[in-house]
């Protein structure tokens, strides 16, 4: 998804070092192996070991030049740097879901695909949304629907939800919710709720703003860290954050004289989000919600 901007605007050069915080399909770090052929080095993060697998079987004719690691890319100021990526010359966050994931019903993140109600990134670890849906408060689920959904009719819904349960599959919500909420216009009345309970089940926006700092920590000065988002939720963090490390002062704008002595430590390479094009819209319709920023770190911080 925004592959070519994504290049353009990360500019992968032959030797370099690469972090794709979010493997997915391998498409992404496909093109950084090509691109930085033939020596670059690519590190790839997933917490789903789904697809892990599919990328390395993908990219195997590149496995010396790839290694993958399950596990956030949230944690690879960590990770990264015993692998021999304390330095880079860029990375990539690709915060979507992939069309394996979606499509799969036995993962449970679509509505479309009746399925058990999980929603794990990684099968093996926390919470499921079933065990959201279901012991939760009406209050809980309520809060949870605004403020990882923006979900206007959040209590009408958490009602209605508390109501029906035990539920257990994606099929049972969708049809819960489709009851209370209605139609309303194109948009299907589960994408939200489905939504908040993948941030939640997942803890997605907490990671997004580990992940940012975590990324900028890693870059060498002239660096440059891309992010895609796909919900306003993630782009307004990302937005925030990168507005934020561009700025030589963080003191309130009433304070006559700068006392914080913060000093920018990147440039903002994308002051606009860049969207995707007709033509890949066109091609695929689940690109049309995707968002890029990109920001390059100054020799400073």
């Amino acid at each position: 998804m925004l592959l070519a901007e994504v290049m353009t605007l990360l500019q992968p050069q032959p030797g370099g070092r690469y972090i794709d915080g979010t493997v997915g399909g391998g498409g992404h770090a496909a093109a950084l192996l090509a691109a930085t052929a033939p020596d670059g080095q690519v590190l790839a993060f997933d917490r789903d070991p789904a697809a892990i697998a599919f990328a390395r079987e993908r990219l195997q004719a590149d496995a010396s030049r790839i290694i993958f690691v399950h596990a956030s890319y949230a944690e690879m100021s960590r990770l990264a740097p015993p692998l021999g990526f304390s330095q880079v010359d860029g990375i990539l966050l690709d915060l979507g879901l992939s069309s394996r994931q979606l499509d799969e019903g036995r993962r449970g993140f679509s509505f479309l695909q009746d399925g058990p109600l999980d929603m794990r990134f990684d099968p093996s670890q926390g919470v499921t949304a079933a065990d959201l849906v279901n012991n939760l408060t009406e209050a809980e689920l309520a809060d949870l629907f605004w403020r990882y959904g923006e979900e206007r009719q959040s209590r009408k819904l958490a009602r209605a939800v508390a109501a029906a349960r035990p539920l257990t599959t994606t099929g049972q919500l969708r049809q819960v919710v489709e009851a209370a909420a209605g139609r309303r216009g194109r948009k299907h009345p589960a994408t939200l709720v489905f939504q908040a309970l993948r941030i939640a089940v997942n803890e997605e926006l907490a990671a997004v703003e580990k992940g940012l700092d975590a990324g900028i920590q890693l870059l060498k000065p002239g660096g440059r860290m891309a992010v895609i988002s796909f919900h306003s939720l993630e782009d307004r963090l990302v937005k925030q954050r990168f507005r934020e490390l561009s700025r030589d002062c963080v003191c309130p704008p009433q304070q006559p004289v700068c006392t914080c002595a913060a000093r920018a430590v990147v440039r903002l390479v994308t002051r606009k989000a860049v969207q995707p094009g007709a033509v890949e819209v066109a091609a695929n319709p689940r690109s049309r919600s995707a968002r890029l920023r990109v920001a390059e770190k100054l020799g400073v911080g």
